[in-house]
């Protein structure tokens, strides 16, 4: 038999908990399927053929949830608004096997200032004046946030302030000095090596200089917090890094283990709608982890990427996903400032695009948040109809439903100054629920299963043998790919996806920055086929990638591919038009439409040449008489395998010692390395010594 553990789920996380509440104990678990509230997109990194899955996961706190001007600051129980934790995973495909995998993890959190603080949306302003409700001289609330984000993430806790900090007329800076006030007085009562690191930088002032470069600067930040939290790997170091460590690998924070590492700690970023301005930071922090996590599985040499590669395409167009997820969920319409407005690259039409949206976040604040409030709240189950009591529209507020303290008096009151949960300082900079200790023992289930069991079984999980799969339906092959859709289809380009590339190459000419499910089928299913050019609403709907490249990729597409009939053969008055691209499109090089004269002598000597070998195999076997035989020319083999021609070949036989390698890498797929011996040491020193010495 084979032991499993089965965890609770966060509940923090969970958005069908108080649905569940009703049959969790009634019916099986397996029954039970908790859900989350956020984003999930996934492509593949293709190294040299080697597939790097990259998943980015967005799970949004279901406390305190709502909308953007409904919903700001914390309430009574420390639960911010509009709090999502991100974590982005990468996971070597290569290796098929659960246990002997690698993985990599790096997760990071945004959410509203933990402040009493709302704005009034009954001026219909654009940007309502900011209010303080409550005055918190101990930093109560602040101190419970943070009492969270110990628990959960350890230490060190580092704030990432985004809102401005000099204007003339007082409004985001209001926050700024509460917040800065709330951090001073919290560090002062904490051991300094885990004190709450501040970190203030006003993005919109840099944002408006010419003579600075936000992203640059960025980059600093994001250095410097990786190294302070690191990242979480479920293999060691790898020999040609101890033996050759890179100058910043040193530095690198986190909890060190033989297994790994381990993150320690998180970054917390913040503006005033945690939108825009944050998903740019979160985005640059984690391209920055992006590149220690490819470098800890030996995928490149120094933990650095550039921008305008491969890689970093592919990952900038998962964190605009995410970030348009996140900004409807919240905000009501998609990303306003994207990472090309801030690196000033974005065309002169995304300006409009800008506009649009601007006004569609506006009018859904103004008209339709108040309705999707109420829905929130009733699918959480933080309003519960009752009989005689008023219904959910009659409700002026719902402030008293998110503020349980307005309810009733709590009899016991926490200390300004021991703010923190008992033990949880004990295992710093480890997270207390990731310790072992009998508390989170108790969070734990251990059940008996068989070794069969296709719960645990992985192969059938994923492979699914007993269902009719479609390839053309399979996500693995359906998702965003470096190669199909970022590199270059220039012939001698470098596939590399960390080979800069220039501003306008790009593998999306033909299908458009956001193709739907049945284009991308079309194009698969016919090799010499191209979707047609993407419709207005498609256009209209996708990133800042397509506003300034729309008429340049019809422009291409009417180049490149020109329409043809086909006519059926069963019925002469079906006609289906198919856009066909060029030969050299497809394969890199052009096929002429006619063969040369040589070319076509050569090809009919060698169906003679074959028709006539095949004549003497076959009159060898039936007749064995000079007589017969002087009638078919002798051929002499020319082959180092005497039986080959174009009709049958040999395979060669593979010697000993190579079905001995083929045996080990086959184990080594399935997690069974062999240990290395002393000459394998000796060659592996050689080839160091040879190459970097």
């Amino acid at each position: 038999g084979v032991f499993g553990i089965c965890s609770k789920p966060y509940e923090k996380y969970v958005w069908n908990g108080k649905l569940l509440e009703a049959v969790k104990n009634t019916v099986h678990r397996d029954w039970l399927l908790y859900i989350i509230h956020g984003f999930c997109g996934q492509s593949k990194l293709l190294i040299y053929g080697r597939p790097i899955y990259v998943t980015l996961i967005a799970r949004r706190s279901s406390k305190f949830a709502g909308t953007r001007f409904l919903k700001r600051g914390a309430n009574c129980e420390g639960d911010v608004a509009n709090e999502v934790e991100t974590e982005q995973i990468l996971y070597d495909a290569s290796v098929m096997s659960f246990s002997a995998g690698s993985y990599s993890s790096y997760v990071q959190v945004r959410g509203s200032v933990p402040l009493y603080w709302s704005q009034d949306i009954s001026t219909m302003m654009p940007k309502p004046p900011i209010t303080l409700d409550q005055a918190d001289p101990f930093a109560h609330v602040a101190a419970l946030h943070f009492d969270q984000m110990l628990q959960r993430f350890g230490s060190p806790i580092i704030i990432l302030n985004l809102v401005k900090e000099r204007e003339k007329r007082k409004h985001e800076r209001i926050l700024s000095e509460e917040l800065v006030a709330a951090v001073t007085y919290l560090n002062q009562f904490l051991p300094p090596e885990h004190a709450i690191i501040y970190i203030p930088w006003d993005m919109a002032k840099y944002t408006k200089s010419k003579l600075c470069n936000v992203l640059d600067r960025l980059n600093v930040i994001a250095e410097s917090v990786v190294k302070k939290t690191g990242f979480f790997v479920n293999r060691p170091d790898s020999y040609c890094s101890i033996l050759r460590p890179d100058e910043k690998w040193n530095e690198l924070g986190g909890y060190v283990v033989s297994t790994g590492r381990l993150q320690t700690g998180v970054l917390r970023t913040n503006c005033v709608d945690c939108l825009d301005r944050t998903n740019t930071a979160q985005f640059m922090v984690g391209k920055c982890a992006l590149a220690y996590q490819l470098y800890s599985l030996g995928l490149i040499d120094k933990p650095n990427l550039q921008f305008d590669t491969d890689a970093v395409r592919l990952f900038e167009e998962l964190y605009e996903d995410h970030g348009d997820t996140l900004s409807l969920q919240y905000g009501g319409s998609q990303l306003v400032h994207r990472v090309k407005t801030y690196r000033k690259i974005a065309p002169w039409t995304q300006h409009s695009k800008d506009i649009m949206q601007t006004l569609s976040r506006y009018y859904s604040n103004a008209f339709s948040d108040a309705d999707r409030q109420d829905s929130i709240n009733l699918f959480l189950g933080v309003f519960k109809p009752t009989e005689g009591k008023p219904h959910l529209w009659e409700l002026p507020t719902d402030f008293y439903l998110h503020h349980k303290n307005t309810l009733s008096l709590s009899q016991t009151r926490r200390s300004y100054t021991y703010w923190w949960t008992t033990g949880v300082l004990k295992h710093l900079p480890l997270p207390f629920d990731e310790v072992t200790c009998a508390e989170n023992r108790r969070k734990l289930t251990v059940k008996k299963f068989h070794k069969y069991e296709e719960e645990i079984d992985i192969h059938n999980e994923f492979f699914r043998p007993y269902e009719l799969s479609s390839f053309d339906e399979t996500f693995c092959l359906a998702m965003t790919n470096s190669t199909r859709d970022f590199m270059p289809k220039n012939v001698g380009i470098d596939p590399s996806p960390f080979t800069v590339r220039k501003p306008d190459e790009t593998g999306k000419s033909v299908l458009g920055n956001k193709s739907n499910r049945e284009e991308t089928v079309l194009q698969r299913k016919t090799a010499a086929s191209a979707p047609p050019p993407p419709s207005e609403e498609a256009v209209s709907s996708s990133s800042e990638d397509d506003s300034g490249t729309d008429k340049e990729d019809e422009g291409a597409v009417s180049q490149r591919s020109t329409p043809v009939k086909v006519t059926d053969t069963g019925d002469n008055t079906k006609m289906t038009e198919n856009v066909v691209q060029s030969t050299k499109d497809v394969y890199g090089v052009n096929l002429s439409d006619v063969p040369s004269e040589d070319d076509l002598t050569i090809y009919a000597r060698f169906v003679q040449l074959g028709q006539s070998q095949h004549k003497q195999d076959k009159s060898s076997q039936l007749f064995c008489s000079k007589h017969h035989l002087d009638r078919v020319i002798n051929l002499i083999p020319i082959s180092s395998f005497s039986q080959d021609n174009i009709y049958e070949v040999q395979p060669p036989r593979a010697d000993r010692k190579s079905i001995e390698i083929f045996h080990a890498h086959i184990q080594a797929g399935k997690g069974n390395m062999q240990p290395l011996g002393k000459d394998d040491f000796l060659m592996y020193r050689e080839y160091i010594r040879n190459r970097y010495m």
